[in-house]
């Protein structure tokens, strides 16, 4: 049994057989998420894994799935807190899997430098507009801009926080390549791989996946492009098969 509040939902993750606590007016997480949590290098059998803006911990259950390491996932905002506790607990994950409630930026602090082998991030994409367009939903507006969190306090808290050797991963917008790659730099992590993700093939990427090395030597693959929806506007077989596990 899982106590759902107010416009909560248990919805599946389908591929990995597990539930999750989602609210349309709070929190439900996006493909991103999904595609960050299959595009980075996990250690299979043991490891410290941390996954920075967990929302409501959807890219530490999808994790799960792929390692047997410790997952931590870190969120700001008590609602979503919440929801990934009752979430980690109705899967029966309690013993890998563990939430903060904090802010990111005092992790290393907390956690101690250099602690985690892997380290994932789905930070917030827009740098804080005016109040006139900002988003009127709090937990919404926190989510997706920069007001408690930046990209540089995202990526400087990942360098700071995984081992030398460790990676770090974070799914963002092609417009912020420029700003990732040099802020990545700027704090001692160096691009490996990259792969852009399209709505439909022929149409600009919207959906950037990138993936570093702490104190890692310069070597950048680019990977084949993943192309969401065919010109049915279906899932294409690459994305079925992440959502739910089909060939």
């Amino acid at each position: 049994m899982v106590n759902l509040k107010d416009d909560e939902r248990l919805d599946y993750l389908l591929a990995e057989e597990l539930r999750i606590i989602q609210s349309p007016s709070v929190f439900s997480f996006s493909l991103d998420a999904v595609l960050l949590a299959r595009f980075v290098y996990v250690p299979i059998q043991k490891g410290n894994l941390i996954d920075l803006c967990s929302g409501n911990g959807v890219i530490p259950l999808f994790l799960s799935a792929r390692t047997k390491g410790n997952i931590t996932g870190v969120e700001i905002q008590e609602r979503l807190y919440d929801m990934a506790i009752r979430s980690i607990e109705y899967n029966g994950l309690g013993d890998r899997l563990h939430m903060i409630h904090d802010d990111i930026k005092k992790m290393p602090e907390t956690l101690g430098y250099g602690k985690f082998d892997v380290v994932t991030c789905n930070p917030p994409y827009f740098i804080t507009p005016s109040n006139e367009e900002i988003n009127l939903n709090e937990h919404l507006a926190i989510a997706r801009h920069e007001i408690l969190c930046t990209l540089e306090d995202a990526v400087r808290v990942s360098s700071q926080l995984v081992r030398a050797g460790g990676k770090v991963a974070f799914v963002h917008r092609p417009g912020r390549l420029i700003d990732i790659i040099s802020l990545m730099r700027q704090y001692r992590l160096e691009p490996k791989r990259i792969q852009l993700v399209y709505p439909k093939a022929g149409k600009e990427a919207n959906t950037l996946l990138i993936e570093a090395i702490k104190d890692g030597s310069p070597d950048l693959k680019i990977l084949p492009p993943l192309i969401v929806y065919n010109d049915k506007n279906e899932y294409t077989p690459e994305i079925r098969e992440i959502l739910y596990g089909e060939s």
